[in-house]
C-alpha cells in the first residue's frame, strides 16, 4: 500500500480494538496507558528495523565470504533501533498461550535498554505483569495487522501520536496535559522553520515539539539528528519516559531532564537556544515569587505578586523565560492562554517592555476546542531576534479563529491545507512569494486531478441508479397517474435528465481544462486568471454534486410513498429484496462519486480562499483575518497583542454542503408528519375521554 494510504482509518481501528480490550479487562485508562504505549513503541521499532535492515546488509563489506554481524551502530546511522531476535515484534506475536508473554515483553524491553543508554529505566516493564496473558496476546496481535507489515514511512510514528491523542482525551495520565494537539505543534514548527541548531522545550510533555521539528528537517531531505539538538524539561517522571519513547520511536536523540522550570535551569541554556518551542500550563498561581524574583530569566521584571507571596499569574513568567533562553538570532514559538495577550496591570508593563525590544514577530489566535483537556481559546506567540529592520516595530496579527476542521463534536483541528493556508500568509509577510504561488498552483492542479478522477464514479452512479429506477417501474405502473407519487416522480425525471446532462458537461469541461492547464507556464501564470480559467468547471462540479444528492433523496422519498401510502410490500410487482439491494448499491456508488467530486471542490475552494484574500500575491490587510500592526497602534491599544482587537470581524463562510431548498423541504415534511401525529393523538385522547365518560 502507499505510504500513508488509509492511515486514519487504520489508526481508528487499532485504537478501537485496543480500547475494547481495556473495557473488557476491567483496567482503568491510567493502568492501561503505559503498557499499550510500550507495545506500540516495540512495534514501531520493529518496523524501522525491517525498513533499513536489507539496506544495511547490502552495504556491509563481505570478508572471506561472510557478512559481518549487524550492530547497534549500523542502525543508529539510519535513525533506527537495533533489535535482538527476542526483542522483535514478530517473535512476541508468535508466542503461544502456554508461554509467559509478560516475561517475554519485559525481556524485550530490557534487551533494548541494555543496548541504548538513553532508554535505560525508561521503558515500561513491571506493568505487563498486571495484564493477563490472554489480553496481552490479543494486544500484540491487534497491533500487528497484515496491512501494516509492509508499509513504508513513519506510519507507526503516526499511530504512536494518535494513541497519545486518544489517551489525552481520556485524561489517562497527568490530566492529559502531557499532549499538545499535533496541528498546533506543526504550525509552530513550520513558522519557526528549525533547520539547524539547538531546540529547547522547557515544558516538553510527551515531546511533540521535537518530533514536528524533526519532520520539518526531514522534508528538506536531511537527517534531523545531524541538524538539531533537542533539550527538554519536564516535572513528571512518567511523562519524561513517554517523551524519551516518543523520540526513540521516531529515531531521534534528545536530552530531557526532570526539573521544575520555574526554579531550575539544568541545561544552562540561558541566551543560548536557537529555537524555543513550548506549550506550558496556563494561568498557574503557585509560583513562589521569592524564589524567582532575582532569576536572570526574568529580564522584564516580576509580574504581579499576590498576598500569599505567589506570582498572581504564571503566564508572563513563562513568556519571559522563553524570551530569555533565545540566542542573538533565536526564535521562539509557543502556546499561551488567550487572556495573556491583553492582560492588564503589572502584566501589561511586562508586555510593553517585551514589545519595545522589537522581537515580537507574529500573533495567531486559535478558536476554542483545539485541546483535549481545555476548551478555552488560545494564542500562538512568536518571537524573532533576527527580525528584518523594516519589521522591527511591527507585529503580524492573524486571527485564525474561523479556520478549523471539526474532528469530533467537541474537538477541532486544522486540515493539512488549512495549516498551509495560514503559513502562506506568513510566507507573504516574509516576501516568500514563490511559496505562496506554488501552493495555489498545486491546489489548481489537485482540483483538476480530482475532477478527472470523478468522471468514472459519476458515470457509475448514473448506471446503478438507472437499475434502481427500472426496478421501481412495474409497481409504479399500477398507481394512479395523479397519485401522491406523481410530484416526486416528476421531480425525479427532471433530476435524472439534469444529472445526465451535467455529468456530460462536467466530463467535457474537465478534459478541456486539463489540456489547457498543461499548456500554462505555471511559474509565471497570473493566479487570478488561472482561477478564473477553472471557475466554470468548479461551478459544474457543485451543480453535479447537488443533482447527485437530490437524485438519491428523491429515490428515498419515492420508496417511502410506495411503502407507506400504497403498501407496496403486499404487491407482487414490488420486489423488496431487489429494491433493498439496489438501494444499498446506489448509496455506495453515490458516496464514492460525491466524495470524489467534493475533493475537487475542496481543492478549488482552497485556491479560491487564498486568491480572494491576496489577489496580487502580496500581503495586505484582510478584514477579520490579518493585519500588520505598528508600534503606535499597539501603544494606542494598551500594548495589547490580541489579534482580534486589530483585524476586525468577518462573517463566517457559508457551508458549501448546506442545501437550503432541501432543508426547507425536510422541515415541511417533518411538520406534515407532526401535524398528522397531532390529529391522531387528539383523536385517541377524545376516544379515551368518551370511554371514561368525561
Amino acid at each position: 500500500m502507499p505510504q500513508l494510504e488509509n492511515i486514519e482509518a487504520i489508526e481508528k481501528r487499532l485504537w478501537s480494538a485496543a480500547d475494547t480490550l481495556r473495557a473488557n479487562s476491567n483496567y482503568a485508562s491510567n493502568e492501561y496507558f503505559m503498557p499499550v504505549m510500550g507495545l506500540i513503541f516495540l512495534r514501531h521499532a520493529y518496523s524501522r528495523y525491517l525498513a533499513v535492515k536489507d539496506e544495511i546488509i547490502a552495504s556491509l563489506p563481505i570478508r572471506g565470504g561472510k557478512t559481518p554481524e549487524l550492530t547497534q551502530k549500523d542502525f543508529s546511522k539510519k535513525s533506527a533501533i537495533f533489535l535482538q531476535p527476542k526483542a522483535q515484534f514478530d517473535y512476541l506475536v508468535s508466542l503461544k498461550d502456554s508461554d509467559d508473554r509478560a516475561k517475554a515483553v519485559i525481556d524485550a524491553m530490557e534487551f533494548i535498554e541494555g543496548d541504548y543508554e538513553t532508554l535505560r529505566g525508561v521503558l515500561p516493564k513491571k506493568e505487563y505483569r498486571e495484564l493477563s496473558n490472554e489480553i496481552l496476546g490479543q494486544l500484540l496481535r491487534t497491533l500487528n495487522p497484515e496491512e501494516l507489515k509492509k508499509v513504508t514511512g513513519d506510519v507507526f510514528g503516526r499511530i504512536y501520536e494518535y494513541f497519545l491523542t486518544q489517551f489525552a482525551d481520556q485524561k489517562a495520565h497527568d490530566g492529559g496535559e502531557f499532549f499538545t494537539p499535533i496541528s498546533l505543534v506543526s504550525l509552530i514548527a513550520n513558522v519557526l522553520e528549525p533547520k539547524k541548531g539547538t531546540v529547547l522545550d522547557p515544558a516538553c510533555g510527551s515531546g511533540g515539539m521535537f518530533v514536528q521539528s524533526a519532520r520539518f528537517v526531514e522534508k528538506l531531505h536531511q537527517n534531523p539528528n545531524d541538524k538539531l539538538n533537542f533539550f527538554g524539561l519536564e516535572k513528571n517522571a512518567t511523562t519524561i519516559n513517554l517523551a524519551k519513547m516518543n523520540l526513540a520511536v521516531h529515531g531521534l536523540v534528545g536530552d530531557i531532564k526532570k526539573a521544575i522550570t520555574y526554579y531550575e535551569d539544568p541545561h544552562n541554556l540561558y541566551k543560548k537556544a536557537d529555537f524555543v518551542m513550548a506549550n506550558p500550563p496556563f494561568n498557574v498561581d503557585e509560583i513562589d515569587a521569592d524564589k524567582v524574583k532575582n532569576d536572570p530569566r526574568l529580564p522584564f521584571g516580576l509580574p504581579g505578586v499576590n498576598k500569599k507571596g505567589k506570582v498572581s499569574n504564571g503566564n508572563y513568567v513563562w513568556i519571559s523565560y522563553f524570551y530569555s533562553y533565545l540566542s542573538e538570532q533565536g526564535r521562539a514559538g509557543f502556546v499561551m492562554s488567550a487572556q495573556a495577550s491583553g492582560a492588564g496591570k503589572s502584566e501589561a508593563k511586562v508586555r510593553e517592555k517585551l514589545i519595545e525590544t522589537g522581537d515580537v514577530d507574529i500573533m495567531i489566535s486559535i478558536r476554542s476546542n483545539f485541546f483535549y483537556t481545555r476548551s478555552l481559546p488560545c494564542e500562538l506567540w512568536f518571537f524573532n531576534k533576527a527580525k528584518p529592520k523594516e519589521f522591527k516595530d511591527k507585529v503580524l496579527m492573524i486571527d485564525a479563529r474561523n479556520i478549523f476542521r471539526k474532528v469530533t463534536r467537541r474537538i477541532y483541528d486544522f486540515s493539512p491545507e488549512q495549516l498551509q493556508n495560514i503559513l502562506s500568509i506568513i510566507w507573504l509577510h516574509r516576501g516568500e512569494i514563490k511559496h505562496f504561488h506554488d501552493l495555489v498552483v498545486n491546489y489548481i492542479s489537485a482540483t483538476l486531478n480530482e475532477a478527472a478522477q470523478s468522471i468514472a464514479p459519476a458515470q457509475d452512479y448514473e448506471t446503478v441508479f438507472a437499475r434502481l429506477n427500472r426496478e421501481f417501474q412495474p409497481f409504479l405502473a399500477t398507481l394512479p397517474k395523479d397519485g401522491k407519487q406523481a410530484e416526486t416522480l416528476k421531480e425525479l425525471a427532471n433530476c435524472l435528465q439534469a444529472y445526465t446532462s451535467r455529468s456530460q458537461t462536467f466530463s467535457k469541461l474537465t478534459q478541456e481544462k486539463s489540456i489547457w492547464w498543461k499548456k500554462q507556464n505555471k511559474d509565471n501564470i497570473k493566479l487570478t486568471e488561472a482561477l478564473k480559467g477553472i471557475a466554470p468547471l468548479a461551478e459544474e462540479n457543485n451543480k453535479l454534486i447537488k443533482e447527485a444528492e437530490l437524485m438519491y433523496r428523491l429515490a428515498n422519498r419515492l420508496t417511502t410513498v410506495c411503502l407507506d401510502t400504497y403498501s407496496s410490500k403486499e404487491s407482487d410487482k414490488w420486489n423488496t429484496r431487489a429494491v433493498s439491494n439496489l438501494k444499498k448499491q446506489t448509496e455506495d456508488v453515490q458516496d464514492i462519486a460525491i466524495n470524489q467530486l467534493k475533493l475537487a471542490r475542496y481543492f478549488y475552494h482552497q485556491a479560491e480562499w487564498l486568491i480572494e484574500r491576496f489577489p496580487e500575491e502580496n500581503l495586505r490587510d484582510v478584514e477579520g483575518l490579518v493585519k500588520l500592526v505598528n508600534k503606535a497602534d499597539l501603544k494606542e491599544n494598551d500594548w495589547s497583542l490580541t489579534p482580534g482587537r486589530y483585524v476586525g470581524v468577518t462573517i463566517e463562510e457559508e457551508d458549501p454542503d448546506f442545501d437550503f431548498g432541501e432543508t426547507m423541504h425536510t422541515i415541511h415534511a417533518e411538520l406534515d408528519d407532526l401535524n398528522t401525529q397531532t390529529v391522531d393523538l387528539a383523536k385517541n385522547i377524545s376516544e379515551h375521554f368518551k370511554k371514561l365518560r368525561i
